[in-house]
């Protein structure tokens, strides 16, 4: 099949929308102080607006395409793809679940390996910005870390999955079906950029690299691009051999669980358009090497 079998108008709107949306939200952030400065909306609990816009306005932009796409080309409620298929699909679940936590900590292990006067086993610097923030009482840093990891590899995935569904309605329940005429690896391939360009704006406002790196901000995009294309292999795998959005909003929801993990053990300043988070280019590296055997031997790339 070839882009004359690709319903243009269907994928016209929901790009519209999903980047409408989405970077309409992001001015509005920048508009009034960015991610740094942005103004605390619920001083009891410390959310600025743009913690608030983020999770809701911005992630959701694509579910928002998707249903925008179908009222407005007549598509109706056909193949939403929000039935869980559980059945024989528990071990795409699971790896949906699980592998996001190994991929990481192998991503963040392969930085530390390439720069070693920044591993902390300590945790020293963790340890002092905890105490900072208790006003001086000591804190175990290893019991905080505990819980996030327990928490990263049970119950975090299930609840993040609620705020990544908003982006996986769009990616990988909409966008991904119009694009497989153009066949599932060039599809996947696609949807991964559009992915991480849709990231943009906020990347140049300081998300997952800060301002201080090499290039700013195009490098950040270029390194968003290859963390989002490499992820969204997987989780189009996901979607593929299921036939449905949950696995890889579980998916998604695993990786936003433990990105942050391995920053708790810098000592330093990282080098964040590398790692540890897996954002970074050579912290992704794992997720380029799972993303390569997929295309390559994985039935679900065969189109």
């Amino acid at each position: 099949m070839a882009l004359e079998s690709v319903r243009t108008r269907r994928v016209g709107v929901f790009l519209a929308v999903a980047f409408g949306v989405a970077w309409a939200t992001a001015a509005a952030i920048y508009a009034t102080g960015g991610l740094a400065d942005s103004p605390v909306v619920v001083p009891g609990l410390g959310l600025t607006l743009a913690s608030v816009l983020l999770p809701t306005a911005y992630m959701f932009a694509p579910a928002v395409g998707n249903v925008a796409a179908r009222l407005a080309t007549g598509e109706g409620r056909s193949n939403l793809r929000v039935r869980p298929h559980l059945s024989g699909s528990l071990r795409v679940y699971a790896a949906a679940w699980v592998a996001p936590a190994l991929l990481t900590f192998l991503g963040a292990a392969l930085y530390f390996a390439v720069f070693p006067g920044q591993f902390d086993p300590t945790l020293s610097a963790y340890r002092s910005a905890l105490e900072a923030a208790a006003g001086g009482v000591p804190v175990d840093p290893w019991t905080l870390v505990g819980i996030q990891v327990v928490a990263a590899l049970t119950i975090a995935p299930l609840i993040n999955a609620v705020f990544a569904f908003g982006e996986e309605f769009g990616w990988r329940a909409y966008l991904l079906p119009n694009l497989l005429p153009l066949g599932a690896t060039r599809a996947t391939l696609l949807v991964g950029v559009v992915w991480g360009v849709w990231h943009w704006p906020i990347v140049a406002m300081g998300y997952n690299y800060g301002f201080g790196y090499v290039g700013a901000p195009w490098t950040g995009f270029l390194a968003m691009c290859l963390f989002t294309v490499a992820t969204g292999v997987f989780l189009a795998w996901a979607t593929l051999r299921t036939d449905s959005v949950w696995p890889a909003a579980v998916g998604h929801g695993a990786i936003n669980a433990v990105a942050g993990l391995g920053t708790l053990f810098v000592l330093g300043s990282p080098h964040s358009l590398l790692g540890p988070a897996p954002v970074g280019a050579l912290a992704a590296l794992p997720w380029v090497a799972l993303a390569a055997w997929l295309l390559l031997r994985s039935d679900a790339f065969a189109s």
